[in-house]
């Protein structure tokens, strides 16, 4: 305990880089996952068969291979692109930004499936009647699709954000100082890297059991006046 006391500042600084870069990419991998949702139920097939393609891939290669590719080949091919076109210069892309938006656009493609399905599952008729009654597409998204597409995609979104929340520990082999960096950092020099990777251990419990917590309580708000089957 004295050792990591010794080390807190270290270790914080760690955890905030931690939440910084989950929330940074849980609002790409939501607007992806928007996005590729209004895809797959789109009339178009050019559409269908590009947001299919892209859950596809993102999903079949694993994630640090990913990451790997996007650090190591993103600025090089960002910087090419500004050269030929000459729209903009030199462009770095750091660990951060790699990091964030690759993990962003890798639950981009679990978070198209749970809209998907979390939209397929509202019933029809409530979206018909909606039109009946002359309501403009805006208002039926706003009072009939997205209140129901919220409380049918939480569990799979309380499911996706834990996973997406703990993958933040791969950016760490890029050279980002997040949490896993500066434990692993820290044991090292003191010899101590059970104990160090022991308290990051336990930080990732407590993020991960807070979160489970505030979406749990976001279910119960979104599930007010439900029957539920006994």
């Amino acid at each position: 305990m004295d050792l990591i006391f010794e080390y807190r500042s270290q270790l914080i600084d760690g955890t905030l880089v931690t939440i910084q870069l989950a929330l940074a990419s849980l609002v790409v991998s939501l607007a992806l996952g928007l996005l590729g949702a209004w895809a797959k139920l789109s009339s178009s097939r050019l559409a269908r068969r590009l947001a299919g393609l892209y859950t596809s891939v993102v999903r079949g290669v694993p994630d640090l291979v990913l990451i790997l590719l996007v650090f190591f080949g993103g600025q090089v091919t960002v910087n090419a692109i500004g050269y030929s076109t000459g729209l903009w210069g030199y462009v770095d892309v750091n660990q951060f930004v790699s990091g964030f938006l690759t993990i962003g656009i890798i639950f981009g493609a679990y978070f198209t499936e749970t809209f998907r399905g979390a939209i397929m599952a509202i019933p029809c008729g409530q979206i018909e009647a909606g039109i009946s009654c002359g309501m403009p597409r805006s208002l039926i998204f706003r009072h009939i699709i997205w209140p129901q597409m919220v409380r049918y995609a939480l569990p799979g979104f309380t499911n996706n954000w834990l996973v997406q929340l703990k993958t933040t520990a791969l950016v760490s082999v890029i050279g980002l100082q997040d949490l896993v960096y500066n434990a692993f950092t820290a044991g090292r020099s003191t010899g101590q890297l059970f104990t160090f990777m022991a308290a990051a251990f336990v930080i990732y419990l407590v993020l991960t059991a807070v979160s489970d917590l505030a979406l749990r309580a976001l279910e119960r708000r979104y599930s007010r006046g439900v029957v539920r089957a006994m």
